[in-house]
């Protein structure tokens, strides 16, 4: 019998086997103290992050064989990935080289051990070229790449370390049994990475006498700290025992998942309920969703929340987290961590959420631009926070000047601010929106049908603190503004058109406003109009195993290749959301057709800030391929966005509706694929309810 608690093993990814800069997005390994990426050869890293240390996307540990740069061999490498670890594996002639890389649990450290068997017996020179450009920067990391300086390096007692001008960022880096040399390569303050190379510091060789038809074993170890003796103690204690750190890392990351579904665990405020079904595809997707989530969690020391969820590993934007990346596993923060949600909220709204995208937990300083989504994403949050918590007091809580119920209603009713000469606000250009897609701009019908709902919801949550004529006020505003948004639709096209400064229309074929409004004002929308969006869905967004979130219909396809918002791919909430509006838009037949599909898709590790339909890239043994972080596509490995797919799970699929007050009902459409399903201990408001496919709810 299947268990309904995953483990390490039915999270692991298909195994992938690849030649050198093959498309392929290198995977991420995390402790929830830093993060580290797992490159193509059979030791390389970068990106070794550990906060407050960084040293951008450096690469360090590249592989020679018998004094041969690894790479240069030409042969495939075949990586498997788990929550726990990456093994890499490749054949060179009568050798065969496999590696096991983990994040080291509870230390600022990345081990891997190296296993090389052999047909026959022979001597097996292992050098590792290794580099460092760690720094401890004073400031928040304000730029996609973390921060990086040359570093000075070293040689000690067989190792290399390697440390800032300042003394305040050291990296220690060595091989079990073997020796160190320095690089003797000169120093240059003009070396930038990317553009000149990746530098040189050092270089770690062992000789392995591997007996025929036998294996011989080395490790490799990379400890940071903020103080040479804290690396070098994390160092020695590692190097000792690195099988004992693979054992732990398997140990750590079944806990992880295990305390995840189980109430009163000792990792997280909360829990996620536990989903009980004989549907392998529903299971798929929802283990896949939740990992995605428990991902991101950051507890390192320094950390100004204590804790918080990144957005994106492991290559961009370290610490910091999104505050619509955020909103979009709002359900799924609420229910499993709601102590660092409440936290995370609080800091936000005292903050200026129109002046920025998210926030430093280095720092706790904003980062980046105004995104035009944080009204509708700051409302969706405390929404879903107070409903599933029952923490109706959190409205009357005071943060700075306002009150968070205060701060409801002004984010519901911002949007008038940004009227021009027509009834919808402009939310600005590209960089404010979708980055991606030009003509997405301005008058979007996204935002401005999201404020529909968004005045209905602070409506309702003013109404449950008994200020019933402010809720009018919003529900008012709200009946007033619909017939703009939806006057906006193009009549048998399925679409909407977004207003532009010259009072042009701009029709937009995305899936943002498919999404959006679907979500958020179906049930405002005439029949035929709901029809004819599915069917746009359908006709030119919808693929097997994935979908495009812009159609590539739309002229602007030509733009960018940016796969997270455009023709040849889609962000990883894109699917779930537009699952949830074909639900609400009548449709719930359409998405069960398309789930078996979309569970292919979860066979790479955690959901990828984007990934290619099969039309742009083939696929991986049947699911839509990550994107790279290379240019053009810049994408990184893994979004904490997958959250979306929980709430497609239980708000669409289970239809369960949980009030403004806590009252929960279900009416989905899961039993059209199992009819035995049901989600075990969803906690809302203190109680635990138990959720069936034919819609019953017990407590």
């Amino acid at each position: 019998m299947t268990s309904s608690i995953p483990t390490v093993d039915d999270l692991a990814a298909d195994p992938v086997t690849h030649h050198y800069d093959d498309m392929i997005a290198p995977a991420g390994l995390t402790n929830m103290l830093g993060t580290v990426r797992v490159d193509h050869d059979l030791t390389a890293m970068s990106a070794v992050q550990f906060p407050p240390i960084s040293q951008g996307l450096t690469q360090t540990a590249v592989l020679f064989v018998d004094g041969r740069l690894f790479a240069s061999y030409g042969v495939p490498v075949t990586h498997e990935w788990r929550p726990d670890r990456v093994v890499r594996r490749a054949a060179i002639g009568e050798l065969t080289i496999e590696t096991t890389t983990v994040c080291v649990p509870g230390s600022m450290a990345v081990a891997i051990d190296i296993a090389v068997s052999s047909s026959v017996a022979r001597s097996v020179v292992i050098g590792l070229s290794a580099a460092a450009r760690v720094t401890r920067s004073a400031d928040a990391w304000l730029d996609a790449e973390s921060p990086s300086e040359p570093d000075a390096v070293t040689v000690v007692e067989g190792t290399l370390e390697f440390s800032s001008a300042d003394a305040k960022a050291w990296s220690v880096q060595g091989l079990l049994g073997g020796t160190a040399a320095l690089s003797g390569v000169a120093e240059s303050e003009e070396f930038d990475l990317g553009i000149g190379g990746n530098g040189r510091g050092g270089d770690l060789t062992v000789t392995l006498d591997v007996p025929a038809g036998g294996t011989a074993r080395t490790s490799y170890v990379q400890a940071v700290g903020t103080t040479a003796s804290a690396a070098r103690s994390a160092y020695s204690a590692i190097v000792a025992d690195v099988p004992g750190a693979v054992a732990s890392a398997e140990e750590f990351w079944n806990r992880q998942l295990s305390a995840a579904f189980t109430s009163g665990n000792g990792e997280f405020s909360g829990a996620l309920p536990v989903l009980e079904t004989a549907s392998e595809p529903l299971r798929r997707i929802y283990w896949w969703a939740a990992l995605g989530v428990i991902w991101f969690r950051r507890d390192y020391e320094g950390n100004v929340l204590g804790r918080s969820y990144d957005t994106l590993m492991p290559n961009y934007w370290g610490t910091t987290t999104f505050i619509w990346d955020y909103s979009l596993s709002s359900i799924s923060h609420a229910l499993l961590d709601p102590d660092e949600m409440r936290n995370q909220l609080r800091h936000w709204i005292s903050l200026d959420i129109h002046s920025h995208f998210g926030t430093s937990s280095l720092t706790g300083g904003p980062v980046g631009r105004w995104y035009s989504v944080n009204d509708y994403a700051m409302i969706r949050l405390v929404h879903d926070y107070v409903r599933l918590t029952g923490d109706v007091e959190f409205l009357s809580e005071r943060v700075g000047d306002t009150t968070v119920g205060e701060s409801v209603q002004e984010w519901a009713t911002a949007w008038k601010a940004l009227r021009r000469d027509t009834d919808l606000a402009d939310y600005g250009e590209i960089d404010n929106l979708l980055e991606c897609v030009s003509s997405y701009t301005h008058e979007v019908a996204s935002l401005n049908a999201a404020n529909v709902w968004s005045m209905r919801t602070a409506a309702s949550l003013a109404s449950l603190q008994g200020d019933d004529s402010a809720a009018a006020e919003l529900r008012d505003a709200a009946s007033e503004l619909l017939p703009s948004v939806v006057a906006r639709y193009l009549p048998g096209e399925g679409i909407f058109s977004a207003g532009q400064p010259d009072g042009t229309q701009l029709a937009v074929r995305h899936c943002y406003d498919f999404s959006v409004v679907g979500t958020t004002i179906a049930d405002d929308l005439a029949p035929e109009v709901r029809a004819e969006m599915v069917e746009f869905f359908q006709r030119e967004l919808q693929t097997d195993n994935w979908m495009r979130a812009l159609s590539p219909w739309d002229p602007d396809a030509s733009y960018s290749v940016r796969p997270d918002h455009q023709w040849n791919g889609a962000y990883p909430a894109w699917p779930a959301d537009a699952g949830r509006a074909l639900a609400a838009l009548g449709a719930p037949s359409v998405l069960l057709d398309w789930l078996t599909g979309l569970a292919q898709t979860a066979n790479q590790g955690p959901m990828g800030q984007a990934h290619f339909v099969e039309e742009a890239v083939p696929g991986i043994n049947g699911g839509a391929r990550k994107a790279p972080p290379q240019l053009p596509y810049i994408i990184d490995w893994a979004c904490s966005s997958s959250g979306a797919w929980i709430e497609l799970v239980i708000e669409a699929l289970f239809g369960v509706s949980v009030a403004t007050d806590g009252t929960v009902t279900a009416a989905g459409c899961v039993a059209g694929i199992d009819p035995s399903a049901t989600l075990r201990g969803l906690r809302v408001g203190g109680k635990s309810y138990d959720v069936h496919a034919d819609g019953r709810v017990i407590a």
